[in-house]
């Protein structure tokens, strides 16, 4: 149970610094500044959480990566089943967090749903946004995968390793498709911008489930064949 409590934190963590940036600063490409700090705050949550509960759950706090663990025969089906139903309810913990704040402090989101991600940066182009996240998490999981393996020589570095890896796609992804890479995050904001009035992210919340799901198995098999 610490296992599955651990990734829930971690994946609220993220959630809370990563999406609660977005909606304060705007991640729109016209604001590079904002876009910037939106990419860096996913990172960084990234590596603040990999130091803090990596050595308890390994901080997955992202179903596409607990796919890649499993794949690769890091995880047995019964915990990654249990991963993701604490990532989720992490993420939406994060939301309900961020909701709560924005709305008792009168701070406008200026993301217009709770940091969630969309396609209007690929014009509506479902094929497109599909893409974009399947290349993106294949990236970000084929990172953790070798950061993580037993041969890797990076010390205790690897935590920043994979948050300036997750800093990096934010930067390509984020005017594209608000970058998910992780079907939780993506999740939870979704749920809470639809109680909130906004049901159009969670219409296409599919989208940024498949996709980084099928980036992570890529990212496996590619991995075990380069591995092997």
């Amino acid at each position: 149970m610490k296992k599955y409590l651990a990734e829930a934190i971690g994946t609220c963590i993220l959630v809370t610094l990563g999406c609660g940036t977005a909606m304060l600063v705007g991640p729109s490409i016209e604001n590079a500044g904002g876009y910037i700090l939106t990419a860096l705050a996913f990172g960084l949550a990234i590596v603040a959480t990999a130091y803090c509960i990596g050595n308890v759950s390994g901080c997955h706090v992202n179903p596409a990566v607990s796919l890649g663990v499993l794949l690769t025969g890091g995880m047995k089906i019964k915990e990654f089943v249990g991963y993701v139903i604490a990532q989720c309810i992490g993420a939406l913990g994060g939301a309900g967090l961020l909701a709560a704040i924005f709305s008792l402090g009168s701070v406008t989101d200026k993301t217009g749903g709770f940091g969630t991600n969309g396609l209007a940066g690929v014009n509506g182009n479902v094929v497109a946004g599909l893409l974009v996240e399947v290349v993106l998490t294949f990236i970000f999981v084929l990172c953790i995968l070798g950061v993580t393996s037993k041969k890797a020589k990076h010390g205790s570095f690897g935590g920043l390793i994979i948050g300036l890896t997750l800093t990096g796609v934010h930067i390509l992804g984020i005017g594209l498709t608000g970058t998910s890479v992780n079907p939780a995050r993506s999740l939870g904001p979704a749920i809470v911008a639809a109680i909130a009035g906004n049901p159009a992210p969670l219409a296409v919340v599919w989208v940024f489930i498949v996709a980084p799901l099928v980036g992570a198995a890529l990212a496996a098999f590619v991995y075990k064949l380069l591995a092997d």
